[in-house]
């Protein structure tokens, strides 16, 4: 149906939308997965057009948070947008996050990952984090998340270490889902 698109202004904070190219996500067993990623150096164009693409790519899947290294670049960036409305859009960067404490109470929400599609695990982790990152200004910051917000910041991170929220469930499970991947993989199915 019709959105109203025509009245917005492509010159304005939106003209960004314009240049966004959606990415391919890669999938397990991809080993790029289980690589470390590369700290940004410094935020230029080149960080803020995969910026763009990320964007792009997690809300066609869609997903509330992507890693940079699930469109195959291996950098230290991750962007979450946990709004459930489209009308409401708040996408976070996270250039080269850390978390540089966490609580030592936990919580357990039910995960997924755009990169192991269709399988959702139940995950238990730190309910509250402090992170420590770049914004797409080049300046640092701090933030206090918790709830979802911490899960989903701690599930990106993981990312970047080469780390997937099947590592955080039995080695049984763990096991059958990278089996079926790779299974399927081969067969040609993904």
């Amino acid at each position: 149906g019709f959105t109203g698109l025509a009245l917005i202004d492509l010159s304005g904070p939106l003209a960004y939308l314009r240049a966004m190219s959606l990415r391919d996500i890669i999938t397990l067993p991809d080993p790029l997965l289980r690589q470390t990623s590369k700290p940004v150096s410094g935020v230029d164009k080149a960080t803020r057009k995969i910026f763009d693409d990320m964007l792009e790519t997690m809300y066609d899947a869609p997903g509330i948070g992507l890693a940079a290294v699930q469109i195959g670049a291996p950098m230290r960036m991750v962007v979450i947008d946990l709004a459930k409305d489209p009308d409401a859009r708040a996408p976070q960067v996270y250039i080269n996050p850390e978390v540089i404490w966490s609580s030592d109470e936990r919580s357990t929400y039910e995960e997924g990952c755009l990169s192991i599609p269709d399988y959702y695990a139940d995950v238990e982790r730190p309910s509250s984090v402090r992170v420590k990152h770049l914004s797409l200004d080049g300046k640092q910051h701090e933030i206090l998340a918790e709830g979802l917000l911490a899960t989903c910041l701690q599930h990106e991170i993981d990312h970047l270490n080469g780390v997937l929220f099947i590592d955080h469930i039995s080695r049984l499970k763990r096991e059958r889902v990278v089996k079926k991947f790779t299974k399927a993989q081969r067969l040609g199915k993904l």
